[in-house]
């Protein structure tokens, strides 16, 4: 995990949230390079699928197999069901959570299926959704189809 991918995904969270959104984060990267990022905008563009790991892959453009198959998502929160098929999808083979206490998505299945899950349990990302869920739990409630 890089610290510095992990904290732009954070950031993208907090450009969420700031926009009247849900503050979950997400980042693409290839090697050394962010070569995407998102966040949800699910309120803000009244998308049903616009959750920040969708939002980020869009922002990536097309890519090519091999350019997805040696990629790193990194996402503030556990990817949902969702989220996680793209992942399977274009078979990202390494995902990088930054916490999984407030939400956890099929984690165990990603990992049945070869995915590598780095779980962070970052303070920040915890923090950031422990609020919003507070503040906000019916669009929560939304957002995770509840």
């Amino acid at each position: 995990m890089r610290e510095e991918f992990l904290n732009a995904a954070i950031d993208e969270a907090k450009k969420g949230v700031a926009a009247g959104g849900i503050p979950i984060g997400s980042v693409l990267t290839i090697g050394d390079d962010i070569v995407g990022r998102g966040h949800n905008q699910r309120v803000q563009n009244g998308s049903p699928v616009l959750h920040a790991e969708m939002d980020c892959l869009e922002n990536a453009g097309r890519l090519t197999a091999s350019d997805y198959q040696r990629a790193v998502l990194y996402s503030t929160l556990s990817p949902c069901d969702m989220c996680s098929g793209a992942v399977l999808l274009y078979k990202i083979p390494t995902v990088v959570i930054g916490e999984n206490r407030t939400f956890r998505g099929p984690e165990d299945y990603l990992r049945s299926r070869g995915i590598t899950l780095e779980i962070a349990d970052n303070d920040e990302c915890i923090r950031l959704m422990r609020k919003f869920i507070a503040q906000h739990p019916e669009l929560w409630n939304e957002d995770i189809g509840e």
